[in-house]
């Protein structure tokens, strides 16, 4: 099944410096991963990443091939031009290799802190994602004194912009994503059935606004390779009680969302992804309760290996 692959980090411990984190995209990209991604959050002891292009900078200089990936950069709490900027220097930086997942974000104290109105964080995101894209097009964004028109400087390597994702974590998302006629990125804890149900509508909305098919099918899921049966029921009861507050009511059971048995199930699974969805990238979250680094990292190596070299 030749999907590209990618993961974000397994272990937060010390992430918040760039040796830890670095480390471990180094790693990823020797084990033949495509991608290295990382969230945006803010306020979460020990585990925000509230400068995602800062952090992926310092990726940026220690790998070569690695795409990196934001899973959701939060329109909303930012002025687009200067976000449009942040993006430009790291695809500069990166020779080219950014993906830009973008999202609204849903933590009211977030917003609270940076001055937002939660009820006007999907106009927001959509005026701030038109403004970024017309300037990371090079359109020009606003005249000097003198009446001539300034342009985004630098633009980026990847033309007309690095790939954009949209994450959508629910049906006005999912049909704000499809109006763009831009792949969408969904929840990491919503069932393979939701996922398809949600694929049709997406597919239907691109359709009715008259855009071209999207192809890019990304999906983040959690993935454990263990042929330890009773680590890996320990791993799901941990994953059970890890989803947070925000997206626990509309969570499913683990065993919809989470892909963890022998290398047997695990590629089982995977081959229904594929089929049901057409699934193009695959993005492994990484941090399970209860499992070491080192068990994390060999089932990568494993999933590496079931989804092609």
């Amino acid at each position: 099944m030749p999907i590209e692959l990618g993961t974000t980090p397994w272990s937060w411990r010390g992430a918040m410096r760039a040796e830890a984190l670095c480390a471990q995209a180094e790693q990823a990209e020797a084990m033949g991963f495509d991608a290295f991604w990382l969230p945006e959050n803010h306020f979460g002891a020990g585990r925000s990443i509230p400068s995602p292009m800062l952090s992926l900078a310092a990726v940026a200089a220690r790998t070569r091939h690695l795409r990196l990936g934001c899973t959701s950069y939060l329109l909303p709490i930012r002025h687009p031009l200067q976000a449009a900027e942040e993006v430009a220097v790291l695809d500069q930086l990166s020779g080219g290799r950014v993906i830009l997942g973008v999202g609204r974000g849903v933590q009211a104290a977030m917003f609270s802190a940076f001055g937002v109105e939660p009820a006007d964080k999907r106009k927001l995101f959509a005026r701030n994602l038109e403004i970024m894209r017309r300037a990371l097009r090079g359109e020009p964004v606003v005249e000097d004194e003198h009446g001539k028109a300034l342009c985004l400087s630098p633009l980026p390597v990847q033309q007309p912009s690095p790939p954009i994702w949209v994450a959508a974590f629910g049906p006005l998302a999912l049909r704000q994503a499809a109006g763009l006629g831009l792949p969408y990125l969904a929840s990491p804890v919503e069932s393979l059935q939701v996922l398809e149900d949600n694929y049709r509508l997406f597919h239907h909305e691109v359709a009715a606004a008259g855009l071209p098919p999207v192809s890019v099918i990304p999906v983040m899921r959690t993935v454990f390779v263990t042929a330890d049966q009773a680590q890996a029921d320990r791993a799901r009861n941990a994953l059970a009680d890890s989803v947070p507050p925000p997206m626990r009511d509309k969570a499913a059971g683990v065993e919809d969302w989470a892909l963890v048995g022998d290398a047997q199930c695990v590629r089982d699974k995977l081959d229904e992804y594929v089929a049901r969805l057409g699934v193009t990238h695959l993005v492994l979250r990484g941090g399970l309760p209860g499992v070491s680094d080192a068990q994390q990292v060999a089932s990568h190596e494993q999933v590496r290996a079931l989804v092609g070299g």
